[in-house]
């Protein structure tokens, strides 16, 4: 893609990129009331039957997805026009999702302007080293970058980190804003779940927000990572980088279930958040059908979006993504030659 399609690309999207306030009001209303009622559901039915309030708290995980997703268009001051308005919803949707709003909303920009950079990677993203990388890293670096990629710790100990580690604490670098905001979630989430212990009982109370809340943070580490991990993902070094092609490359369509692309927000359409993240999830959809060129982004179903939960490495060279036993076989087929080489070079210095 030349440099002028690319530029054309660009301002296509561009009268999609403005919000639209009776369908964030709607939004707002869709999406907040469900997830209290079934939150209230979940914390009745915890006296009559365990797996009836298990079955409410998933469904209410759904609805914290969709209220992240507003939290997300706020941070893009994409939700409202109003930039108050933005950090006023952003941050009580961050308390509803436990995420601190300026912090994110700053480590997300970092995402959005590096995402698909071998130069730039570390935050704001999942942890990706290139084959060369895990060939000459050390044993404790590839054992520890190995339970990182396990499924079991990325979906199962990643939710409990990014709620209770990560959107708890400043970054050394945080500025007051950044750091009183921080502080604002935190105090409102202390005196909520205070009230809440108090009206439900803290065994209910543990089992409802529990299971909503690490059944969200799995869904939306899922979301995030299948977005940006398939096989010919782009990702290109700093010389060679460029901003439209890593969103329309290196992020993929999603192609969900009507139902579930409602629940999640639109945010299947990712390589169009990308390209223009001031576009609000409403219009998404929108912007990608009549777009034509965007119609050519990777498209990830339900089934192959489970195959790339074998990815784990990205090879620069064929630029793809690996699997662990690839680059197994890679590495035992150079040994024979490295030791080779090793011996030769033990002779000449004799």
């Amino acid at each position: 893609m030349s440099k002028e399609k690319t530029k054309q690309l660009h301002k296509s999207v561009a009268p999609f990129a403005k919000s639209d306030m009776k369908k964030s009001i709607l939004q707002l209303v869709n999406t907040i009331f469900p997830l209290v009622i079934l939150w209230a559901a979940a914390w009745q039915a915890f006296s009559v039957s365990m797996w009836l309030s298990a079955g409410f708290s998933v469904a209410a995980s759904f609805f914290v997805v969709r209220t992240f997703i507003i939290f997300h268009d706020c941070t893009h001051g994409s939700f409202f026009k109003n930039k108050k308005a933005n950090d006023i919803v952003g941050t009580i949707t961050g308390i509803l999702t436990l995420f601190a709003y300026e912090k994110w909303k700053r480590e997300h920009a970092i995402h959005h302007a590096t995402s698909s950079n071998l130069d730039k990677r570390g935050v704001g993203d999942i942890w990706v080293m290139t084959v060369r990388e895990y060939e000459e890293a050390s044993f404790w670096t590839r054992l520890g970058y190995r339970f990182y990629r396990n499924p079991l710790i990325m979906f199962g100990f990643g939710p409990l980190y990014l709620v209770l580690i990560s959107s708890r604490f400043n970054r050394k670098d945080a500025r007051k804003k950044e750091r009183m905001n921080t502080y604002l979630i935190n105090g409102s989430l202390v005196v909520l779940y205070t009230a809440l212990i108090l009206l439900t009982g803290w065994q209910a109370f543990l089992f409802v927000q529990g299971i909503a809340m690490f059944t969200a943070g799995a869904l939306g580490i899922w979301l995030f990572y299948i977005q940006h991990t398939f096989e010919d993902s782009y990702f290109e070094e700093e010389s060679e980088w460029d901003y439209v092609k890593a969103a329309v490359e290196g992020s993929s369509y999603y192609k969900l279930p009507k139902v579930l692309q409602w629940a999640t927000g639109n945010i299947g359409f990712h390589h169009v958040h990308h390209l223009a993240p001031r576009v609000p999830n409403y219009n998404l959809e929108m912007a990608h059908e009549l777009t034509p060129p965007l119609q050519k982004a990777t498209t990830i179903d339900m089934k192959k979006s489970l195959e790339s939960l074998r990815y784990k490495l990205y090879d620069p060279e064929h630029k793809t993504f690996v699997t662990f036993r690839d680059v197994r076989r890679l590495m035992n087929a150079k040994t024979p030659a490295l030791k080779l080489k090793a011996e030769k070079t033990r002779l000449e210095t004799k």
